[in-house]
C-alpha cells in the first residue's frame, strides 16, 4: 500500500458511522410561497418545525417568497422557488397555490389555506386528492352568507353594504354566494374590487360615495391596511379572521387561520417521511370563531346587543 493511501485509510477508520451518517444526511429543502405577507404565518410554521424535530439551517432550509398582494409578481417568485430545487412547496392562499400548480405536477404541494380546493381543479376530492397537491380548505365560501347574519346581528340597522374585493379567483363565486343570503335577510350588496394594495383607498371613496353602511371584506391574504381604512370611513367591517379584529377591525367570523399553518408544518412532515399527497385527505376547520371588538365599536358609536356578545368566541376589550 502506497503512503497516501495508507493515511486516507487510517483517517477514514477515525470516522464513527454516526458522523458519518450527519455528513451524508439530506437537507429538506421547503419553499414557501406568499400570496399576501407571511410576517404572522411563519412564526407559527416555524415553531411547529422545531417541535417536531427540524432545525432551519441545519436538517431544513425554508426559502420563502411573498408576493404581498401583488399577484402579479407570483410567477417570478415561484420560478426562484423552483430554481432552489425544492423537495415540498408551501402555498398560502389561492393565487399562490395555482401558480405553484402550474410550475409543477411532480413536487408535493401544500395549500394553506384554498377556498376551494375541487372547484378550483386543486384535488379530485377532499378524502382522495389524487394529484401532487393536498393540504387544507378554510371553508370560506360555505361561510359568506353566515357572515352576514352575523354583522346583522351586531348591526341591525344596516341595509346597504359594500363588498370588498381582490384579483383573488374565488372572489366571484363568494360574492354569488353571499348574494343569495343577502336577499333572505334584505340586504343590498355593492362590489368594489381593489386588485391590489395600491387600489384599497380608492376602493374605500367608492364605498362612501355610494352610502354604504358597512364593509364586508372577502377572505384573502392578509392586508393590514383595511382595517385603518375601514375605522377612518367610520364602516363597521366583518372579516372571514381575526386577525383584522386584532388590529382595530370590528368583527370577524371564520377558522382560526394561524393554526392551518401550523398544521401545514406537520403535512411536510408527513411528506418528507414518504407520505403521497395523493393519500393525505384535505383537511377542513373543526370549528368557526365569533370575534368582536368592543374597542372599534365604540369608536363607530355603535351599542352591541349583550344578546350577541354572549354568541362571541373572544371579545376584545
Amino acid at each position: 500500500m502506497r503512503r497516501r493511501e495508507f493515511i486516507f485509510g487510517v483517517g477514514a477508520s477515525m470516522v464513527s458511522p454516526i458522523e458519518l451518517k450527519a455528513q451524508h444526511r439530506k437537507i429538506w429543502r421547503v419553499g414557501f410561497l406568499g400570496s399576501g405577507r407571511l410576517d404572522l404565518a411563519l412564526p407559527v410554521f416555524r415553531r411547529r418545525m422545531i417541535e417536531q424535530g427540524y432545525v432551519e439551517g441545519s436538517t431544513y432550509v425554508l426559502d420563502v417568497r411573498e408576493a404581498r398582494g401583488q399577484f402579479d409578481l407570483l410567477p417570478q417568485l415561484m420560478k426562484e422557488i423552483m430554481n432552489g430545487g425544492p423537495d415540498v412547496i408551501v402555498a398560502e392562499a389561492t393565487p399562490a397555490i395555482a401558480v405553484a400548480q402550474h410550475a409543477t405536477s411532480t413536487i408535493p404541494i401544500v395549500m394553506a389555506p384554498s377556498t376551494d380546493p375541487v372547484g378550483s381543479g386543486f384535488v379530485e376530492s377532499f378524502a382522495h386528492p389524487g394529484g401532487n397537491i393536498t393540504g387544507f380548505a378554510n371553508m370560506f365560501g360555505d361561510l359568506a352568507a353566515k357572515s352576514l347574519e352575523m354583522l346583522r346581528l351586531v348591526v341591525p340597522s344596516v341595509k346597504r353594504i359594500a363588498v370588498l374585493m381582490s384579483a383573488n379567483p374565488t372572489h366571484q363565486k363568494m360574492l354569488e354566494l353571499a348574494r343569495g343570503g343577502a336577499d333572505r335577510l334584505g340586504l343590498t350588496l355593492f362590489p368594489f374590487v381593489a386588485p391590489a394594495p395600491a387600489d384599497l383607498e380608492r376602493a374605500f371613496s367608492g364605498m362612501k360615495e355610494t352610502n354604504c353602511e358597512a364593509v364586508y371584506v372577502l377572505a384573502d391574504p392578509f392586508r393590514p391596511a383595511i382595517a385603518k381604512l375601514a375605522a377612518e370611513a367610520r364602516l363597521p367591517s366583518i372579516y372571514q379572521y381575526s386577525l383584522f379584529v386584532d388590529i382595530g377591525g370590528l368583527m370577524s367570523y371564520g377558522p382560526n387561520i394561524l393554526s392551518i399553518f401550523d398544521r401545514a408544518a406537520v403535512y411536510v412532515d408527513k411528506i418528507i417521511k414518504g407520505a403521497r399527497p395523493a393519500d393525505l385527505p384535505v383537511e377542513q376547520p373543526e370549528r368557526f370563531e365569533l370575534v368582536l371588538n368592543l374597542k372599534a365599536a365604540k369608536a363607530l358609536g355603535l351599542s352591541i346587543s349583550p344578546s350577541a356578545i354572549s354568541l362571541a368566541d373572544k371579545v376584545l376589550e
